[in-house]
This record gives C-alpha cells, sequence and structure tokens, in this order.
C-alpha cells in the first residue's frame, strides 16, 4: 500500500508540456494525495485499485498519467477504455480529458444511453484513441460489434461501487472478458465492498493499492449535523426554514429517495422559492438533466434535487451544502451525497433528516463511518406537520369474511337455498356408467366405423 508523501507540484511530476501547460491553463498547481500518490504507480503499468473518498480529484488522478504514456498513433479502435456510472459523470469525464489534450492530438468520445445509438456507432466508426461510457451503452454496442476492444491497453472502472449498485455487475463482467487479458487495470472506489473486491480478484492482476482515506471515512472539512424529524411534510417545513437563510445556503444539493420525492420536493419549493431550483432523475431527458446542472452550477439556480443515481460522480463547485431529506438505505450512498460539497479542501455542510422508520439507515450510515452525527434539536418555530404521504400512513389490513374456517359448519338452509327439482336428481352412476356410453357413442375413427354405427342404429 502506498503513502502519502511530502507535498509537490505538478511541475515536479514527470509531466511533458503538452499536459503541464493545459494544467496551467486550468490553474492548477498542486496535486491532491490521490493524484500524486497514484501518478508513478499508473505510469509503472501496473494495475491499481485507488480508495478514496469523493471529491478528492480522481478522475486527474487516472488522466494524467495515462495521458503521459498515451503515444500519438493514427488507429481507428481506441486504446483506453474508462467506464462510469452515470451519463452525467460521462460528460463531466469527457470534458476534462479535452481540456488536458488542448495540446495534444488524442480524440474522445463520450458513450452513454438515453440518446441515439446510430449516432454513436457512426463517431465510433470514424476512430478515437479514448472512450468514456455507461455499463449499458457500452455493452449494448460490444454486442453490436460496433466498438472493437481488442486493442483496448488501459481500462478504467471508476466509482465502481455505485455502477454495482445500480445493477451494473453482469455489464461489466463481460466487458471485462472482452478486453485483451494484456491490459492495465485501474480502479476507483469511494468504498471496499464484497461485491468491489470480487472484481478485483476476478480481473485484476496483483494489483497495488493506493488509499488515502479508510473505506467510508468522510472528508474532515464537511461539517455534518442531523434532524430526527416527525415526517416527509414537517422535513419540508424544516428546509424551507433552512434554505430561507440566502447567506449561509448560497448553493445547495438536496437529496431525495426516489424520482417521486423528487417532483414533490421540486412542487413545493417552487412555490415557497419561485425560480430558485432545478430537479435531476432519471425521468428527466438528457437535455434537461445537463441544462438543469448548467443552471445550478453557473448560479442561475441555487438549489438542485437530485437522487442518488443522478447526481454520484458530478463535480459541481462550491456547493455549500449537501441536505439529505431522505436517510439513505445504503450507507454507501451517504458517503456519495456529502461528497457533493467540500470538494477541492474546501470547507462543506451536510444536513441528515431522519423518521423513526429510517433510523435503521442512520445507524447503519454511522456504523461506516465509525462517527456519530451531530444531532441538532428539531427548532420549537416550525410547524409539525399531521399530513402523511402514502408510504407513512398506517396499514389496514382488511379481514376476509368469505373464506369459511377449516373444519367450519356449513350455513344452514334459509331463503336462498332450494332442493332440486325431480328431473334434475341424477345418480351419479360412477365410471362404468361412462364407459359403456363412450362405448356406445364412440367417436368414429376410420370409414369402417362410421359404416357400422349406421348398421347398429338401423337395427
Amino acid at each position: 500500500m502506498y503513502k502519502n508523501t511530502t507535498a509537490v507540484n505538478f511541475s515536479d511530476l514527470n509531466l511533458n508540456t503538452p499536459l503541464l501547460n493545459a494544467l496551467n491553463n486550468l490553474g492548477f498547481k498542486t496535486p491532491t494525495p490521490i493524484q500524486e500518490q497514484s501518478f508513478p504507480v499508473i505510469m509503472s503499468g501496473k494495475d491499481v485499485v485507488g480508495i478514496a473518498q469523493t471529491g478528492t480529484g480522481k478522475t486527474l488522478a487516472y488522466c494524467l498519467p495515462i495521458l503521459r504514456v498515451l503515444p500519438y498513433k493514427q488507429q481507428i479502435n481506441p486504446r483506453v477504455l474508462i467506464i462510469v456510472p452515470t451519463r452525467e459523470l460521462v460528460v463531466q469525464v469527457v470534458d476534462e480529458l479535452e481540456k488536458l489534450t488542448q495540446y495534444l492530438n488524442h480524440k474522445t468520445i463520450g458513450i452513454f444511453g438515453g440518446t441515439n445509438i446510430n449516432t454513436q456507432k457512426k463517431a465510433l466508426a470514424e476512430g478515437t484513441d479514448i472512450i468514456v461510457a455507461t455499463p449499458g451503452r457500452l455493452y449494448d454496442l460490444a454486442l453490436a460489434r460496433a466498438i472493437v476492444l481488442k486493442g483496448i491497453q488501459k481500462v478504467v472502472i471508476d466509482e465502481v461501487d455505485v455502477m454495482l449498485d445500480l445493477g451494473f455487475k453482469f455489464q461489466i463482467e463481460n466487458v471485462l472478458e472482452l478486453l485483451p487479458k494484456r491490459r492495465q487495470g485501474i480502479l476507483f472506489s469511494a468504498t471496499m465492498t464484497d461485491k468491489v473486491t470480487k472484481i478485483i480478484n476476478d480481473s485484476f492482476i496483483q494489483p497495488a493499492r493506493i488509499s488515502v482515506a479508510v473505506s467510508g471515512t468522510p472528508l474532515k472539512n464537511i461539517s455534518q449535523i442531523k434532524y430526527k424529524v416527525k415526517n416527509f411534510y414537517t422535513k419540508l417545513n424544516l428546509l424551507s426554514y433552512l434554505l430561507d437563510d440566502y447567506e449561509a445556503y448560497k448553493k445547495v444539493v438536496v437529496f431525495a429517495g426516489n424520482k417521486r420525492r423528487a417532483d414533490m420536493i421540486f412542487d413545493y419549493l417552487e412555490e415557497v422559492f419561485p425560480t430558485e431550483s432545478c430537479v435531476i432523475h432519471s425521468n428527466k431527458t438528457q437535455n434537461y438533466r445537463l441544462r438543469s446542472i448548467r443552471q445550478f452550477e453557473e448560479g442561475e439556480n441555487r438549489i438542485l434535487i437530485a437522487t442518488d443515481v443522478m447526481a454520484r460522480g458530478v463535480d459541481i463547485e462550491e456547493v455549500s451544502h449537501v441536505i439529505s431529506l431522505d436517510t439513505p438505505d445504503y450507507p454507501e450512498n451517504y458517503m456519495h451525497r456529502i461528497g457533493r460539497t467540500g470538494r477541492a479542501k474546501k470547507k462543506g455542510s451536510s444536513i441528515l433528516m431522519s423518521t423513526v422508520k429510517e433510523e435503521e439507515y442512520l445507524e447503519k450510515i454511522e456504523n461506516l463511518m465509525q462517527m456519530k452525527i451531530t444531532e441538532i434539536s428539531f427548532p420549537s418555530n416550525i410547524e409539525i406537520s399531521e399530513e402523511l404521504t402514502p408510504e407513512e400512513r398506517p396499514k389496514v389490513i382488511e379481514i376476509d369474511t368469505t373464506r369459511r374456517k377449516k373444519g367450519a359448519q356449513s350455513p344452514e338452509k334459509g331463503e336462498a337455498f332450494h332442493d332440486k327439482k325431480e328431473k334434475n336428481q341424477k345418480e351419479n352412476l360412477g365410471g362404468s356408467y361412462r364407459r359403456e356410453i363412450a362405448k356406445k357413442y364412440k367417436k368414429p375413427k376410420t370409414k369402417g366405423d362410421k359404416i357400422a354405427n349406421r348398421k347398429r342404429n338401423k337395427r
């Protein structure tokens, strides 16, 4: 395992002039610990597993050494494959690579679902050096043989824990099977779970491990507090109370447990703070989601409402607060949420709201971080709502009185019961009777049977 060394500048690393000029244009001078430690290991060509919290600069940690050793070459098939969990992260990584390669001749293509697959096939046919893709669309293109992976020299799996949570284990494993055996594997994750360990054991060869923090450790520059709240609508009342402080809550990401909840929060905030909110989740179109992120990033909207699936890995600067209106059922999701603030060593704040039903999830989060979140008393001047969402309402169990219990007596005859008429009272003659009838009126199978039946009927 590689440990942190003394602080250095990017100019002290073995970077070439085009990359140094690009970094200078971006205003980057000093590498983060994960960037500093990853650079020589990835340059060596060994498989690498990096554990670092979200917001520590993992994208640059693998992009810089890869670009440093990737020579210019005229060919159609890609040589570098980067797999990320969401469309938004594809756009972000492609944007970073284009900025870093402004003085190089390397071409990058982003691939993700929700857009025309034929357009992506055409772009791939024209050739590229680097592909950044979501696992689902990448696998679809591989099956359609629109993408040739035999020339891949380096594969990066970024935010692998997120992809596994999203159910992309099958696609990741099958894509890795299509890659050449002799390749460099680079994996980054904020948490180390059993699923992540299995991917490493199955697809990596004696990887060098780089860790700048224990798996599940939050960044020290992020302050965390929690509120115990009665129900969802009371959470909304608390949310509006907090957001009313414009000076403190300058740029806020609000997390919802699902798409419907996200829309409910958006509708509520539009009434309280008109035109200050935007929302992203998987039911929104790609253009809508990218526009929402851009408006939030540029300060046009103060509040961004998102689900876990959409906001993981999105790098937005100067986020003052992350508010978890719903406590996530997976503790790793909480780690990704709070990583939206306090990025690039800046201070950030996280607020978690929990009901009694969510205390089990809260306990798992605190166990993962090995720390207790500071609890703040619920403000006395906030209205406690009695209105409940359908999920919060008590379930009414209806007793089925139509079924008769085993061994119970049949109801006595009443006005609705009557005896059968004499002509309908037939005796059950059993199987022998049925066989005689079948023999007498058997279905003719051959022409001879038909003739025999006619003769028998004439008698």
